[in-house]
């Protein structure tokens, strides 16, 4: 059985990038948030509606409300993560890395 190793050293790129899931959850959560404040802090349910002549739950404004609020929560988000990546990407630093590969040779 032989071994074949391969040493080199590289130069490679490091930067610290934000993970954008975590924005979108969070910008997500706060839009969610920001639904339960609309729907429970004024309470504009009991009234009959102008357009429609209907009465609306608070549930129903609440799914309303969660239908605009949480696409403009993640819109937000995603604004946020980008600026921060943007600006990552002006903190790079050149980082020098050994690389190591080892192949073997299997002779059954």
């Amino acid at each position: 059985m032989g071994e074949h190793v391969e040493d080199h050293i590289e130069t490679v790129r490091v930067r610290r990038a934000p993970k954008f899931s975590v924005f979108l959850l969070v910008g997500a959560a706060l839009g969610v948030i920001a639904a339960m404040i609309f729907t429970f802090g004024f309470d504009g349910s009991s009234e009959i509606s102008p357009n429609t002549g209907l009465v609306y739950s608070q549930g129903q404004v609440f799914g309303f409300l969660l239908l605009v609020c949480v696409p403009v929560g993640l819109a937000l988000a995603a604004v946020v993560a980008l600026i921060f990546d943007r600006r990552s990407r002006r903190h790079t630093r050149d980082v020098v890395v050994d690389h190591e590969s080892v192949q073997t040779d299997d002779e059954a």
